[in-house]
C-alpha cells in the first residue's frame, strides 16, 4: 500500500453585510452538465509563504476580491485519492475569516465557473462538503 501524501491548504470565509444579511463567497465548478461542486476559496502555498499569505493570495486569485484577514476560523481535514494517479492523500485546510475591501467577482480565476455572494443560510445549503458548512457556521 502506498504511503499517504500529507497536504496543506489555506482559504477564506469571505463575508460582507448586505441589507442586514451576512453573505459569504462560494466558488463552484461544473463537473458535469448541471452538477456543480460548491466550495470555499482555498489553495496551496507557494515556496516561502506563510499560511496567512497563502490564504490572502489564493482568495484573491480565486474570487477576484481584495481581502483582509479578520481572524482565524478553524481547520478541517479529509482524505481522498489523487485524481491523476489514485495516490492516497490527507489534506488539512486552515480557514481565515476575511472581509473584502476591493476587487470584483467578475475577475475570478478560470478554475471556477461560478463565484457568488450568498446569504449564510443559502451558502450552508449550497456548499457541497459538510466540513466546509461547519466552517461557515462557526
Amino acid at each position: 500500500m502506498a504511503d499517504v501524501i500529507e497536504m496543506e491548504s489555506m482559504g477564506g470565509v469571505v463575508t460582507r453585510t448586505r441589507g442586514g444579511d451576512v453573505e459569504v463567497v462560494v466558488c463552484g465548478f461544473d463537473v458535469q452538465q448541471g452538477n456543480v461542486v460548491w466550495g470555499l476559496p482555498k489553495g496551496t502555498p507557494e515556496d516561502g509563504e506563510t499560511r496567512e499569505q497563502t490564504a490572502l493570495r489564493e482568495v484573491n486569485e480565486e474570487t477576484g476580491l481584495q481581502v483582509r484577514i479578520e481572524g482565524f476560523v478553524g481547520s478541517i481535514d479529509y482524505c481522498f485519492a489523487r485524481f491523476d494517479d489514485g495516490a492516497p492523500c490527507h489534506k488539512v485546510v486552515h480557514f481565515y475569516l476575511m472581509s473584502a475591501y476591493g476587487g470584483d467577482l467578475s475577475l475570478h480565476d478560470h478554475e471556477f465557473d461560478y463565484v457568488r455572494w450568498l446569504p449564510v443560510p443559502e451558502a450552508t445549503r449550497t456548499l457541497t462538503h459538510d466540513n466546509e458548512v461547519r466552517v461557515v457556521k462557526n
